[in-house]
């Protein structure tokens, strides 16, 4: 095996490996319970009031994980974070961290937030 070949055969597969882990986002860790049921209450009390109370919609649109299914994950993120100028939408980066919302995303998408029974 020549030397070359000997270097490239590693560095291929790593770079291989890098861009597939790349590709996938890792999840975010969870918060503590306790955080996380608080989480979840804001999630069905403020977002709720206009997502409505079983998220199925309102003056918000639907946070079900049929709603959600295709949507990125980053996008929703930050629009949790940043809100959407113009519309009722509010940002709600004083009241979570990222990591925070993309739990929150993750559980949505998923369909099951901690303390709801699963569909």
């Amino acid at each position: 095996m020549s030397t070359t070949r000997w270097i490239c055969v590693p560095l291929l597969s790593w770079l291989a490996a890098t861009a597939i882990a790349a590709e996938t986002p890792a999840s975010a860790p969870s918060p503590a319970p306790a955080r996380q049921a608080e989480l979840v209450r804001l999630l069905r009390d403020d977002c709720g009031a206009c997502h409505g109370m079983t998220l199925q919609g309102g003056l918000g649109s639907p946070l079900t994980s049929a709603a959600l299914a295709d949507k990125p994950r980053d996008g929703l993120v930050a629009t949790v974070l940043q809100g959407r100028p113009g519309t009722a939408m509010p940002p709600w980066q004083p009241f979570m961290t990222q990591d925070e919302a993309r739990w929150l995303i993750e559980r949505l998408q998923s369909g099951h937030l901690p303390g709801t029974p699963k569909p």
